[in-house]
């Protein structure tokens, strides 16, 4: 439903709220549950089928504050220079006030100004000090749109990418890699390009891979056929 007028006011229910303030539904649940913690508003009340309502002034007071607090805890951002000076990953890192360039978002790592590919099959990416700062001015925007750490309900996973079906790419390079005696450094760059998608994420699903070598797809194949022997 969204929204109701009660008493010339209006309320929002809980997918009112994830579409005021921009934030997942998991989001909101996340809030109510731990409202000592977050100060999400109490319920202006609860319909006859059991959909609770809140006051949207109270949401967007709460949404407010909310974001004035996740500004204190941003790094502050180094704003001389020229907006049309293209930066390194290590220069973006300090205009961010990050120690090194490990920590650069991948929002900026999926979509730098330049990108040059190295003799090493890496990118050389670079920004323009103006796209850093739109980055470091949107960040008490950005929410997570996925279940907030900690509340999931299913089993525990070995690492991040224990169940990425990427990893099958990632182990299809490391054989290839293997079989051709080049060894696995630039893997992560090269699935990356394959794949589309961030570098830093090609290098930790390559990562992943190299921990799970009982997970390749060709020791996948050798199980099935052994298997399918055993039954013959």
């Amino acid at each position: 439903m969204g929204s109701r007028i009660r008493r010339g006011r209006r309320q929002l229910d809980r997918p009112g709220i994830a579409e005021r303030t921009g934030v997942s539904a998991a989001t909101v649940d996340y809030w109510h549950r731990h409202r000592a913690e977050t100060g999400f508003p109490a319920k202006a009340g609860t319909d006859a089928d059991g959909r609770d309502w809140w006051w949207q002034k109270d949401i967007d007071t709460f949404h407010t504050a909310h974001l004035a607090t996740r500004a204190t805890t941003f790094t502050v951002v180094n704003r001389s220079g020229d907006p049309r000076d293209l930066l390194t990953a290590p220069q973006a890192a300090h205009v961010l006030g990050y120690k090194n360039h490990r920590s650069l978002p991948d929002e900026l790592l999926r979509n730098p100004d330049r990108a040059d590919e190295l003799p090493s099959g890496r990118l050389r990416r670079r920004w323009y000090r103006q796209t850093v700062w739109d980055y470091a001015d949107g960040r008490p925007l950005r929410h997570s749109t996925g279940r907030p750490a900690g509340t999931g309900t299913g089993p525990r996973v070995e690492h991040p990418y224990a169940a990425d079906p990427r990893l099958h790419d990632a182990h299809t390079l490391i054989e290839a890699a293997r079989a051709a005696g080049t060894g696995t450094a630039g893997l992560g760059a090269q699935l990356a390009r394959q794949l589309g998608i961030a570098e830093r994420t090609g290098q930790r699903l390559i990562s992943a891979a190299l921990r799970e070598p009982s997970r390749s797809p060709r020791s996948r194949v050798r199980g099935r056929s052994s298997a399918s022997s055993t039954r013959r």
